[in-house]
């Protein structure tokens, strides 16, 4: 549970850093709310340099909270300490919801004042304070080692989105596609060229369901992908940027206008079982 390293206090000794890991799974109910810190990227949260800025007006940041402030500040309050690292699988866009089990995260403590925590109250607390926003499940004591397994692991994923498309569609073009796997070349979106590199991947994605909504030209498409796979630019195309796209597919344009996560797979996009809690001290002997 508890994890010691050595860091330098600037006055030629080494203080042990004390670092607690507790692990998770976190439902993200809300379009509005990042994973983690969203710092403005004028100032980046400097406290002089953000006393000036015209885009965050003093703020530092573009959003008001953060998946990781939110469970952060109330086990921050619990274990004593103002500072935490958030490591988590993957990440869904601010827009985005996180539903079905959850995704899995580990939360970094450091240098807590208080060990003895009860993380079932924890739990509900952080439930209790973001009802209709966000809800943790799982809460458990970890290891430092399952950081590297959770940041590492490729999952794939079930997502489902609500598609606006220029014209309708005939009902045996969308039977057409469901149950069918296709391979897509995608080049890096520009909406993430700033911290992606340049470069063309090849992802699967699987659509399991096309449903059309009754009056309007929208679809309520479910479909499973690769982890690493642009989602939205799956869909639109993005000017032949991914290849295929939905809408190259259907012979009509498409547009993502809401997308959730619906659960977190294993690499060849089935289902996950939920990671029993490790025994507590002395349950095994």
């Amino acid at each position: 549970m508890e994890q010691r390293e050595i860091m330098s206090n600037g006055a030629g000794r080494d203080l042990p850093q004390v670092k607690v890991f507790v692990e998770g799974r976190y439902r993200k109910l809300v379009r509005d709310l990042p994973q983690t810190v969203f710092f403005c990227p004028e100032c980046k949260g400097h406290p002089r340099r953000r006393q000036k800025c015209g885009r965050c007006e003093g703020f530092g940041k573009l959003t008001r909270d953060s998946v990781q402030e939110l469970i952060g500040w109330v086990l921050g309050a619990a274990f004593k300490t103002r500072k935490n690292k958030f490591h988590g699988a993957g990440r869904e866009d601010v827009d985005v919801r996180m539903l079905g089990g959850g995704r899995p995260f580990v939360m970094e403590m450091v240098n807590p004042k208080v060990l003895d925590v009860d993380l079932a109250e924890v739990e509900a607390e952080i439930n209790r304070r973001n009802a209709g926003r966000l809800e943790v499940v799982g809460l458990h004591w970890t290891e430092k080692d399952r950081v590297r397994v959770i940041k590492e692991t490729p999952h794939a994923k079930e997502y489902e989105a609500l598609v606006t498309t220029d014209a309708a569609i005939p009902a045996d073009k969308l039977q057409d596609l469901e149950g069918r796997r296709f391979v897509v070349t995608q080049q890096t979106p520009i909406r993430v060229a700033h911290r992606r590199a340049d470069k063309a991947r090849e992802r699967w994605i699987e659509f399991r369901a096309l449903v059309p909504v009754e009056g309007t030209n929208e679809l309520r498409v479910k479909l499973r992908t690769e982890h690493g796979t642009y989602v939205k630019e799956a869909i639109h195309g993005e000017g032949g940027a991914t290849t295929p796209s939905l809408s190259q597919l259907l012979g009509v344009q498409c547009h993502c206008k809401e997308l959730d996560v619906l659960e977190i797979l294993d690499t060849e996009g089935e289902p996950e079982p939920p990671r029993a809690k490790p025994a507590a001290f002395g349950e095994d002997i």
